[in-house]
């Protein structure tokens, strides 16, 4: 950890106001803000996704790019992204509540199982021929089995797709595949920290683990937790209501974190059950501010933490992963929307929608990962390549599958939905 003690030799009076861990803090808070403000305008100028420019400042300010580490102490960085996963998630399970989630249709949890668990398994051994290790292999699989939901509707809202049939039942899809990703990380990381033991019992305790959490907190939690939230609404108080808000986010991501679970599940949780409440669009507007400052951290530390002098040696191995993910994708939800009778521009429109990105959830799954000590410091740099590659690609691929034009009958409905 030496070399983050750099830019203090080089500007002794300037970077080196005081030595306490509040000084440390104070530095590396106001290098991430200020580089992020100035990628933020960068990537605006270029109009390329904030994600992109949020990771490539972390990878400017960490310790892995020469010729020094503008950022101090790496700890802090962790603990900034890991605030950054529990404000992310809890913003994102706002906008599940569970009539939401009873909605989505029978054909987008289908979808959603299936392409999921298919992407993963597929990934999952092309990995291991690849010569990953095996929980490697598990992490990345999982990471890549998510779409990138924030990534993906902004491109469709840009393009004027957003209430085509395509990008609602992608919509569904990807509701559900987000709390497929939340769950199936939770029991990885539980199995992952069960001294390396991987055994059908231990699967069974983790699965039981996870579900016994998730459930109880929505039976329970959903009876009285949102009519706590109304009441502090009812005062008018915002500053009551946002402290009422985060205390039962970062409680909920302290007792997840307690039984060996990752923080983004209690966090998601917290989120679901705000939304059971009647002031969920009063909270949503008081946290989105705290959202987008958060997550802008929580990307720009996966950036830091990334060793980018690994790059060079797996940029092969995350071409064919990027590969393997966007054809098995592409393919699965593709053929089972044809064989629910879902028309062939419908169909197709939304396997390439499923398919281009990766994003948020999936640095969240590798982060989850190194958090529990299960992957190698490999991970983090491919995947943040993954994410910069796909995402940079994604408009370009859901443009293209807009210009698709397939005549025949069956097209007709989803030729009515575009929007005028």
């Amino acid at each position: 950890m030496n070399h983050t003690a750099s830019v203090g030799t080089l500007f002794p009076q300037f970077f080196n106001p005081g030595s306490g861990p509040v000084d440390f803090i104070v530095q590396d808070f106001a290098v991430v803000m200020i580089v992020a403000a100035v990628m933020i305008a960068i990537t605006y100028k270029l109009k390329q996704p904030m994600v992109i420019g949020y990771i490539v400042a972390g990878i400017l300010i960490g310790p892995y790019t020469p010729p020094f580490s503008l950022v101090r102490d790496l700890s802090t960085i962790n603990v900034l992204a890991e605030l950054g996963i529990i404000m992310l998630l809890f913003v994102v399970g706002t906008e599940f509540p569970m009539a939401k989630l009873r909605s989505v249709g029978r054909i987008s949890l289908v979808v959603a199982l299936a392409e999921t668990l298919g992407t993963l398994l597929i990934v999952f051994f092309i990995a291991q021929f690849l010569d990953f290790t095996f929980y490697d292999s598990l992490f990345l699989a999982l990471a890549l089995s998510i779409t990138s939901t924030v990534v993906t509707v902004r491109i469709l809202e840009e393009l004027g797709m957003i209430k085509d049939r395509s990008s609602t039942l992608l919509l569904g899809i990807t509701v559900v595949e987000d709390i497929l990703a939340i769950s199936i990380l939770a029991v990885l990381q539980s199995v992952a920290t069960s001294n390396g033991e991987l055994s059908p019992l231990t699967i069974v305790i983790s699965i039981g683990i996870v579900g016994a959490f998730v459930g109880g907190v929505l039976f329970l939690g959903s009876r009285y937790l949102p009519k706590v939230i109304d009441r502090a609404g009812r005062t008018n108080d915002y500053a009551l209501l946002l402290i009422v808000i985060l205390g039962f986010a970062f409680g909920l991501a302290f007792v997840a974190k307690g039984i060996g679970l990752s923080v983004a599940t209690g966090a998601f949780l917290a989120g679901v059950l705000v939304a059971e409440s009647n002031s969920v669009a009063v909270a949503r507007i008081l946290t989105l501010p705290l959202r987008d400052m958060f997550s802008a951290i929580f990307f720009i530390s996966i950036g830091a933490l990334m060793d980018i002098r690994l790059v060079p040696d797996y940029i092969v191995p995350a071409t064919i992963l990027i590969f393997a993910s966007f054809g098995s994708k592409l393919m699965i939800v593709t053929g089972i929307l044809l064989r629910a009778k879902i028309d062939n521009l419908t169909a197709l429109r939304t396997g390439f929608g499923m398919s281009a990105a990766k994003g948020e959830l999936s640095l969240v799954v590798v982060k989850g990962g190194q958090d529990v000590g299960a992957i190698t410091s490999a991970i983090l740099p491919i995947l943040g390549v993954i994410t910069i590659v796909t995402t940079f690609m994604a408009p370009y691929i859901i443009r293209f599958s807009s210009r698709i034009k397939l005549h025949e009958s069956g097209d007709k409905p989803a030729e009515e939905e575009k929007p005028g």
